[in-house]
């Protein structure tokens, strides 16, 4: 569970356009699943068309971006049978306060990728 090679040239350019617009409401998100016991753990799966893992949280014409954004939690991925062991995602995940945990969804590549929050200035 590393960022894949594959992804930095079909799509990198597209997420990081977009994760410039969404980071704050991804980052607030990911620290009220935390603080309120839901998950250490939370996943957000990001695609174009319309998907059924997790909740949308920000649709791509809410902040005209080119990716939907969902989030969930890593319980649901285990019960989808998306992730077969927890122990194994658990530590791979990387620091919340300071990565977000995409899932990238399309339609012939899945995939995790961790991006860094931009630095509080």
């Amino acid at each position: 569970m590393v960022n894949d090679p594959e992804l930095s040239g079909k799509y990198l350019g597209t997420i990081t356009q977009d994760f410039i617009k969404v980071a704050d409401t991804l980052k607030e998100a990911s620290y009220e699943v935390r603080k309120r016991g839901f998950s250490d753990f939370p996943i957000f799966p990001i695609s174009k068309v319309d998907i059924s893992l997790g909740q949308k949280l920000i649709g791509k014409d809410d902040l005209d971006t080119t990716w939907n954004y969902h989030i969930t939690y890593v319980d649901e991925f285990l019960q989808r049978k998306l992730i077969e062991q927890k122990e194994a995602f658990e530590k791979a995940y990387k620091d919340p306060e300071e990565f977000c945990c995409l899932f990238v969804v399309d339609t012939d590549f899945t995939n995790f990728l961790f991006v860094p929050y931009p630095e509080d200035d």
